[in-house]
Parts: structure tokens; sequence; C-alpha cells
């Protein structure tokens, strides 16, 4: 009994393309998860910076409050009083406040302090900005 053993021409090479197609899917799968890896750091460094900004904007507004509060006579309370730039942390904090006043059987002032604390160039990638605002009545 003579048994030939050869494999016809139109089979070779078969397990080449399989083993080229894995390469190839499992680069790409590496591929998306390094940059999916990438996205999720980002986001996370980018949600501290948030964090951070809102409680440099939080300081901001103490001391416009601040400011407000201890001015004796609330006649006095411009939109200067607590105007300023503050750096806090890195963030650059702009703290305004307007005055309105109201007569109802004497003058009651309402004084509004806004505190923006930003860090990082308006468009870029690291650019955060956050804004609290608190109303006092004098």
């Amino acid at each position: 009994m003579n048994v030939n053993m050869t494999v016809p021409r139109h089979q070779t090479g078969f397990a080449a393309v399989a083993a080229i197609f894995l390469v190839v899917v499992l680069a790409a799968l590496g591929g998306f998860m390094l940059s999916f890896s990438n996205t999720q750091q980002l986001t996370s460094a980018q949600d501290l910076q948030g964090s951070r900004a809102y409680w440099a904007a939080r300081g901001g507004l103490e001391w416009g409050v601040g400011k407000v509060v201890v001015t004796a006579d609330p006649a006095t309370i411009t939109s200067a009083t607590c105007a300023t730039t503050l750096t806090i942390a890195g963030f650059s904090v702009n703290v305004v406040c307007t005055v309105q006043s109201f007569s109802d059987g004497g003058t009651i002032y309402i004084v509004k302090v806004t505190s923006v604390a930003s860090a990082g160039t308006v468009g870029s990638l690291g650019y955060v900005e956050r804004s609290v605002s608190a109303s006092i009545e004098r």
C-alpha cells in the first residue's frame, strides 16, 4: 500500500494569511486601547483642573464678599469696592461686583459679586475656567 501524502498546491499559505490578519486585528485593538487610555488620563487631568479652578473662584468670591461686608456704609459700595485680579494656586481670578439700589421705605442695596478663575489659553486643550457668584443685600 503506497499512500501519497503530498498537499495540493492551491492549499499552501493559508496559515500565513490567517496569521497576518490576526496580527493586523491585534495591532488595531492595541492602538485603540492606547488611544482610549490617553483620552481617559486627559479627561481625568481636566476634571482635576476644573475642581481646582472652582475652588480658586470660590476663594475670590469669599474675598469679594468680605470686602462688601466690611464696608460700614452700604451707600459707599461701588463696583470698585471689590474689583480686583488675584492669583490663587496658578489661576488668574477676576473679581467684580455690581450694585443696585432700591427704595422701599428705606434704601436697599443689592450687591452681586462674581468671581471667574481661569488658567491656560482660550481655545487650547488645557484651558479651564470656572465662575461663581453671590448676591448680598445690605
